[in-house]
């Protein structure tokens, strides 16, 4: 049963930040492994909703080729259906952009903020990019350079940074040093991605731990986790004990990685946001509304979302779907 106000009891802990930036990734990384291909229309509601809940910083899609991520190939009809009064002032809406032509596409509708998505290992850099890291390194160098004289804030993601399905456990080392050039080719910020999750606490430590050797400070850096083996909430309170204060989540728990099979769903929004209020940490978000927002996205979806924030509080009033 959950508390009667549907909220933890606030019971802070030394030594953690006393707020949090959630980086929503719902809408993009979320939607892009449904089966179906959710409808423009339901997906501009889903970000309002999620806007609406408090959350300020909501990945809206990808500039990546239809044919590669077809669930999110209406970007072009999506993101004029964001503008206007319906989202509050200063609502972050950053996107995916693969390569040159992704970010022209992104530019030509206005975008504020761009992602390019690299990886720590060889293996996942073929099968995600057909590309070597450094291949891929020399693609993404025109796109931050160009996103940078547009004035556009640009977030460098870094996958397969604690284990590889091909490759197994990646060297702390090796990952340091693939995200040091990206943040050097100029990104604003570092999102380090457990793709397949595999990583633990300890593990989580001692790469932000090379990362500050590699002279990449706490603050320039997010963490992004997949709950495959139940340590993303682990994990996470490891990162804030190093002074990370952005932390990637999905509303509801939706998805995953279309090219690591093993990989379940990211770190659902609700799940993090319980364990945040209970620790005191601010993060703006009204949970009885982001909580609402998933179960309306569920059942568009056709079935229940898989965090277990939700399912404990769906049954409550104030975050049934409306």
């Amino acid at each position: 049963m959950p508390l009667p106000d549907g909220l933890p009891m606030t019971v802070p802990a030394p030594g953690l930040p006393a707020r949090v930036r959630i980086h929503e990734v719902g809408p993009r990384d979320g939607l892009q492994n449904e089966q179906a291909v959710v409808p423009v229309e339901i997906k501009a509601e889903f970000i309002k909703r999620l806007a609406a809940a408090g959350l300020d910083t909501i990945e809206a899609t990808s500039f990546v080729h239809p044919r590669w991520v077809p669930q999110l190939a209406d970007a072009e009809q999506l993101m004029p259906l964001l503008g206007g009064p319906e989202l509050p002032a200063g609502t972050r809406l950053p996107v995916l952009v693969p390569n040159e032509r992704g970010l022209e596409r992104a530019l030509a509708l206005g975008v504020r903020e761009v992602a390019v998505f690299g990886s720590a290992t060889e293996s996942f850099a073929k099968a995600n990019l057909n590309r070597t890291v450094e291949e891929s390194l020399a693609m993404f160098e025109p796109v931050v350079a160009q996103a940078a004289a547009a004035g556009l804030r640009v977030r460098g993601y870094l996958s397969m940074c604690f284990g590889d399905p091909w490759e197994g456990a990646v060297p702390v080392d090796q990952v340091a040093g693939v995200g040091r050039r990206l943040l050097d080719l100029g990104c604003d910020e570092l999102s380090l991605g457990d793709t397949i999750g595999v990583a633990t606490p300890g593990h989580v430590a001692a790469l932000l731990t090379a990362l500050g050797a590699a002279g990449v400070p706490a603050g320039r850096l997010a963490v992004h986790f997949h709950d495959t083996y139940g340590q993303a909430l682990a994990n996470t309170l490891a990162a804030l004990q190093q002074g990370v204060t952005t932390v990637d989540a999905s509303a509801g728990g939706l998805g995953g990685c279309p090219y690591a099979k093993s990989a379940t769903g990211n770190l659902a929004t609700e799940d993090l946001v319980w364990m945040l209020h209970g620790l005191g940490i601010e993060t703006g978000v009204d949970l009885g509304r982001l909580t609402a927002t998933s179960v309306w996205m569920a059942a568009h979806l056709g079935r229940p979302s898989p965090s277990r924030t939700v399912r404990a509080l769906a049954g409550t009033p104030s975050h049934q779907e409306n």
